[in-house]
């Protein structure tokens, strides 16, 4: 575990980097990153799981999943709301970090291939970073052929920040006002993140299980029922 963190940490720095370069595709460069690194790992935790307990149902494994990267949310949030005047932007980085890899684990408990390029498209939309398919697609391919970058730092920042922060907002309802709020009270900015993190993850694991859960048992039990319903 020592190592895939600094693995991973590493990997967030070169992603901090290319973000900066290129701010107004943050999220997309941030969702490309976590399928190359964080793929590999989701895919080998679920075949492990799997070896471990072949009856485990794939409903068994994004409940595992699913706990697991809720409680890291939120102490991932409650951590980086000590970082002083950077605690936003640290908050961001976790959060969402956090996020890409309960989709990717939940993408791996429904057999999907979590580092397959498909799971950026799935991600961006599952975040509520874009509406449909189509403009995240089109939006990663503008990220991956972006030119040189462009100057100022801390205009750069702002926008990759803006960026970032976009999602979250539209997630957890006031998000940004939460925050604002909590910085005002002595000690409840560590809380209100803890809190309004988790709940968010735990918003994205249900939309994400709703996308990659089969349907095919549900339309087979609907048909059955109205066979019967035309019998009666």
């Amino acid at each position: 575990m020592p190592a895939l963190g600094r693995t991973q940490e590493s990997e967030l720095r070169a992603v901090a980097a290319r973000v900066l370069d290129h701010p107004g595709f943050a999220p997309e460069l941030l969702a490309l990153a976590a399928v190359r690194s964080l793929g590999p790992g989701a895919a080998e935790w679920a075949e492990r799981l799997r070896t471990r307990y072949p009856d485990a149902s794939a409903d068994g494994l994004a409940r595992l999943a699913t706990q697991r990267f809720v409680r890291s949310a939120g102490a991932g949030g409650a951590t980086a709301a000590l970082a002083g005047l950077f605690a936003p932007l640290a908050e961001l980085a976790s959060v969402l970090w956090t996020h890409a890899n309960l989709v990717l684990h939940l993408a791996a408990a429904y057999g999907k291939d979590p580092a397959d390029s498909a799971r950026a498209v799935e991600l961006l939309v599952l975040t509520q970073v874009h509406p449909d398919p189509a403009s995240a697609r089109a939006a990663l391919a503008a990220a991956e052929t972006a030119g040189d970058p462009i100057e100022g730092a801390w205009p750069r920042a702002a926008e990759a920040a803006w960026r970032l922060a976009a999602p979250l907002t539209a997630q957890a309802g006031g998000w940004v006002a939460l925050r604002l709020v909590a910085r005002l009270l002595p000690g409840a900015a560590v809380l209100a993140a803890a809190l309004g993190d988790a709940a968010a993850a735990d918003r994205l694991a249900a939309r994400t299980v709703a996308a990659y859960r089969p349907r095919r048992a549900l339309t087979g039990q609907s048909q059955s029922n109205h066979s019967r319903g035309s019998s009666a």
